[in-house]
C-alpha cells in the first residue's frame, strides 16, 4: 500500500526539467549495438556523480552493463528496473537503411513538448525515468524493506553471430540481461521499463531464426544464359528462390493465426520476416550463382518447439521443387512470468495512484517482440514491462515530456508499493 505522505515526499522530487535534461544528457552519445561502451560510461558516470556507486558488470571492456542500488534497510526481496543501452543501428547500416547517419537515429533531442529520438524511445527515456525515481525516493529518505536494482544492460538489440558475422560485435543477450542476471545480486522482481503506452503485460515473445539456402547452377557466364529455361532449371539460385519468397508470405500468415497465444498477461501473435537475402557477389556480377540464403526471422510462443518449424520449412522447399538446406541458428524461447500477481498489483496501485484510471494489458505488438524481461523471467524473476507511449519499432521516435514524467512518477510509486517499508 502505497502512503500518500511518503508518496508526496517523493513525487515532489521528480521535476520534468531534471527528467528531460537527464534523458538529453544519457542520449547525448551514440550506443550501437556491439558497441555501447561510450554510452555505457555516460550512465555509470552521472550514477557515480550522484552517489550511488555503480559497478561495470561486463563480459568484454567495451560492451558492459551497468549496475547500481538504492539500499534497504529491511530484508525484503529487491525490485529491479532493467532498461537497455543500445540502440537500433550503426551510422554504416547502408544495407538496411536509407539514412542510417540521421542523428535522430543515435542521439535525442528536444522540440517543443517532445523528445526525439530513437534512443530516447528505445530505451533511454524510460531509463532516465526510473534513474531518477530511485534518486527520488533515495533523497526523500525513503525507508525501505527491500532495496531497489538499477539495471542498464547492453546486447537487447537483437543481432545474433551467423555466418562470418561471428565474436564480441554480433552477440546480444549472452553479454547483456544474461550476462547482469549471472553477475550480480538477483532480484525478487524486474520492471523491464520500455515503452507500452502505460499498459502491463508479462508474456513475449520467442525468436527462431533461420537460414535456409536454395541451390542454383551450374555457374554460368552471362553471354552463355539460355533463355528461356523451364520451371525450376534456372541457373540463378536468386531467380529460382523468387517463388519460395512468396510462398514464405502465405506461410507466414498461416503460422502466425495458428500459434496465436493469449494469456492473462497478453496476447503473442507470433510474426514472421524474410529479414535478409544473400546470392552472388556484387564485384563479379558476370556470372550466375549457385546458391541463395533467405534469413527468417521467425518469433514463436512460450512452450512452443522452434526446432519444429524446421520440417515446416523443409516441406515448402520440397512443395516447390527447390534443392535446398534448412538450418536454424537461434532458439530463444518466449516466456511468461511465474508468481508477478505482487509486481502487477504494484503497478495497478501506481498507475490508479498517477491516472486514476485502471491499468491495461500491453497490446499483442508489445508481447509479440523481445524484451528483457523475457531474460529475467526464463531465470525464475517474475518480469512485466511498463512504460509510456513511443514504440521505435513502429516508426516512432519520440516521446511527450509529460508521458515521461507521469512514467517516471508511476515508477517510483511501484517502488514504494513493492519496497517501502510499512510505517
Amino acid at each position: 500500500m502505497i502512503d500518500a505522505r511518503t508518496a508526496d515526499a517523493v513525487l515532489e522530487r521528480i521535476a520534468e526539467r531534471d527528467l528531460v535534461e537527464l534523458a538529453l544528457h544519457i542520449t547525448s552519445v551514440g550506443a550501437p549495438p556491439g558497441e555501447e561502451g561510450t554510452g555505457a560510461n555516460v550512465i555509470y558516470e552521472w550514477l557515480d556523480e550522484q552517489g550511488f556507486e555503480p559497478r561495470r558488470v561486463g563480459m568484454f571492456e567495451n560492451r558492459f552493463n551497468v549496475f547500481a542500488e538504492v539500499p534497504a534497510q529491511g530484508r525484503g526481496p529487491a525490485l529491479a528496473f532493467n532498461s537497455h543501452i543500445d540502440t537500433w543501428m550503426h551510422p554504416d547500416d547502408h544495407l538496411i537503411w536509407r539514412d542510417p547517419g540521421n542523428p535522430d537515429f543515435h542521439i535525442g533531442r528536444e522540440e517543443g513538448d517532445l523528445l526525439i529520438g530513437n534512443p530516447v524511445v528505445n530505451d533511454k527515456g524510460p531509463m532516465a525515468a526510473w534513474m531518477l525515481a530511485a534518486k527520488a525516493i533515495r533523497d526523500a529518505r525513503v525507508k525501505l524493506d527491500g532495496p531497489i536494482y538499477l539495471t542498464s544492460v547492453a546486447g537487447e538489440i537483437g543481432q545474433e553471430p551467423v555466418d562470418e558475422y561471428q565474436g564480441e560485435r554480433y552477440l546480444s543477450k549472452e553479454v547483456g540481461a544474461r550476462y547482469l542476471v549471472n553477475h550480480s545480486p538477483r532480484a525478487g522482481f524486474c520492471v523491464c521499463a520500455e515503452a507500452t503506452g502505460f499498459r502491463k503485460g508479462w508474456i513475449e515473445a520467442g525468436k527462431a531464426f533461420y537460414k535456409i539456402t536454395v541451390f542454383g547452377g551450374p555457374v554460368l557466364y552471362t553471354p552463355y544464359m539460355k533463355r528461356p529455361y523451364a520451371e525450376g532449371e534456372h541457373p540463378n539460385a536468386i531467380v529460382r528462390a523468387m517463388p519460395l519468397v512468396a510462398r514464405l508470405e502465405d506461410w507466414a500468415l498461416e503460422y502466425e493465426q495458428r500459434h496465436t497465444y493469449e494469456s492473462p498477461g497478453g496476447t503473442v501473435v507470433p510474426k514472421v520476416n524474410v529479414s535478409a537475402i544473400r546470392g552472388g557477389q556484387p564485384w563479379m556480377v558476370l556470372q550466375n550463382p549457385e546458391v541463395c540464403m533467405l534469413y527468417l526471422d521467425i518469433r514463436t510462443v512460450p512452450g512452443q518447439d522452434g526446432g519444429l518449424i524446421r520440417h515446416e520449412l523443409r516441406d515448402l522447399l520440397d512443395e516447390l521443387g527447390l534443392e535446398g538446406t534448412v538450418e536454424q541458428f537461434v532458439d530463444r524461447p518466449g516466456w511468461e512470468a511465474q508468481g508477478i500477481e505482487p509486481l502487477a498489483d504494484a503497478v495497478d496501485e501506481a498507475h490508479r495512484f498517477e491516472f486514476d484510471a485502471q491499468c491495461e494489458i500491453a497490446t499483442p505488438p508489445e508481447c509479440s517482440m523481445w524484451r528483457d524481461h523475457n531474460v529475467f523471467n526464463e531465470a525464475g524473476i517474475p518480469s512485466l514491462t511498463y512504460g509510456p507511449p513511443g514504440v521505435a519499432g513502429a516508426g516512432t521516435f519520440a516521446v511527450r515530456k509529460e508521458d515521461l514524467l507521469r512514467c517516471s512518477r508511476v515508477y517510483a510509486l511501484t517502488a514504494l508499493s513493492m519496497c517501502a517499508a510499512s510505517a
